[in-house]
């Protein structure tokens, strides 16, 4: 692992060899190791371990940024000069602002304790095991496994000459599991920093429950129907939102909140949060210039309150047509390494309920006819505006009726506009840590959401 202690003394040699106005850099990387599993088998074992060093340099009003995987003097020697001559054949950015401060980034600040020896020390005889449980679950149904059992152990730092020194690292344990039946199929997935909040045997339980209770699914015609979507799905759902939630996203007139901060746009039980002290949440409390990440309450009872904003973006909203119409405007902790085009966007999301809270089988018990969603999939945006986003359900969409679970079904494709699903959520559960395939990791709760709009029925 690379050290606190090993960053800074890299840092020490990156600035004996420039002579630009100002440097800063960006270390990332550790060790991660995968173990796959197909056919009820180990199929892949593979491991790497590689760090970057990111090096960009202000000169003259102008930047550019230069990269190396080598720590040796030559190497670092040679990445400051790619990133020198860069700098000098690019305009001069009149927007371009001096490296954050040392003060950006207050160590005295909020801490998160994210590094766990119990993750970081599991091996491949260790993976195996697991894998070996996924795969008894599996055969003791008479069911095909697939999937990863993931570990990783990590390190980002950002070091300025402004004496700016930010330093984060991180460990994972992750598990992706599917269950195949003749006609049916189940899944789970679960990330956590501590591998001991991790259960592969659990996930595996679940997975060949629904791969069993969805088998022989029926064809219920498409149409509006009041849903209740798990945590991965609403993730997933969901993530296609908070791009626009970008003070840059606002310059650009690119986002679906454009004239709308302040405004009642969901319904009043939806709180929305970017919150990286959460306890549920990961990644570094600091962003890609090394400013200390603040936690930006986004949508308060279904308003919308905040932008997040990097150090550059907050400095042009300031003086644009814009100030005045989006909130407050400072520098949230949220910026991409610069130079880059996104500007900024939350990602360490909370989503809570305004109201009270009910469990998944509350929900199910109180819906006449409805259907319950295990996870979405090929999530793609088709209006802008109104957030309208299709997809398709998979791996256990089941019919509910009379307060249960009656049957599995075949799977939909839907349409759906985000700010319609927002005013329609009928119930939450108490917020999870939750991990999908099409967004980030989010803290969510599971929602029951009335007129669902599915499209489509699928042939599986």
């Amino acid at each position: 692992m690379l050290t606190r202690q090993k960053a800074a003394d890299i840092f020490d040699r990156v600035r004996k060899f420039s002579t630009a106005d100002e440097t800063e850099l960006l270390i990332s990387g550790g060790k991660s190791a995968l173990t796959r599993f197909a056919n009820n088998t180990i199929t892949q074992n593979v491991s790497e371990d590689n760090y970057v060093l990111s090096l960009r340099v202000n000169l003259d009003g102008r930047t550019a940024r230069a990269t190396t995987n080598k720590f040796d003097d030559e190497s670092i020697k040679r990445v400051v000069q790619s990133a020198t001559e860069l700098a000098k054949v690019q305009e001069k950015d009149p927007d371009l602002l001096p490296l954050a401060h040392a003060s950006a980034y207050d160590e005295n600040g909020p801490q998160v304790a994210r590094s766990f020896f119990e993750t970081s020390s599991i091996g491949p005889k260790e993976r195996a095991q697991a894998v070996g449980e996924m795969v008894d679950v599996a055969q003791k149904y008479k069911l095909t496994s697939a999937g990863i059992y993931a570990t990783s152990e990590s390190v980002e730092a950002v070091l300025n000459s402004k004496g700016l020194f930010a330093y984060h690292s991180q460990t994972s344990a992750e598990v992706s599991v599917t269950m195949l039946g003749a006609d049916s199929s189940g899944w789970q997935k679960a990330n956590y920093p501590d591998a001991r909040d991790l259960s592969p045997a659990d996930l595996a339980e679940i997975a060949a429950r629904k791969a069993i209770d969805s088998a022989h699914p029926e064809e219920l015609p498409p149409g509006k129907y009041t849903v209740i979507l798990e945590p991965a799905a609403v993730l997933d759902i969901l993530g296609y939102m908070f791009w626009d939630w970008g003070g840059q996203a606002i310059l650009d007139e690119r986002s679906f909140l454009n004239n709308r901060i302040g405004t009642q746009l969901f319904g009043e039980n939806i709180n929305i949060t970017d919150d990286v002290y959460h306890p549920l949440q990961n990644g570094a409390p600091f962003d890609g210039e090394g400013v200390r990440r603040e936690r930006v309450p986004l949508v308060e009872e279904g308003v919308v309150k905040r932008l997040v904003f990097a150090r550059g973006t907050a400095e042009k909203i300031r003086h644009s047509d814009h100030a005045g119409k989006v909130g407050p405007i400072a520098a949230t902790g949220h910026g991409f390494p610069l130079p880059n085009e996104i500007g900024e966007i939350p990602m360490n999301i909370v989503v809570t309920s305004a109201g009270r809270t009910r469990t998944v089988n509350d929900m199910i018990s109180s819906t006449e006819r409805g259907i319950l969603v295990t996870r979405l999939w090929y999530i793609r945006e088709v209006e802008p505006y109104d957030k309208i986003v299709t997809g398709m359900t998979r791996d256990g969409t089941f019919l509910i009726e009379n307060g249960r679970v009656s049957r599995g079904l075949l799977n939909f494709r839907f349409n759906q506009s985000l700010v319609q699903f927002l005013n329609n959520v009928e119930a939450m559960s108490p917020p999870v840590r939750a991990s999908g395939e099409e967004a980030f990791d989010m803290v969510v709760p599971a929602m029951k959401v009335r007129d669902f709009n599915f499209t489509e029925v699928t042939k599986f």
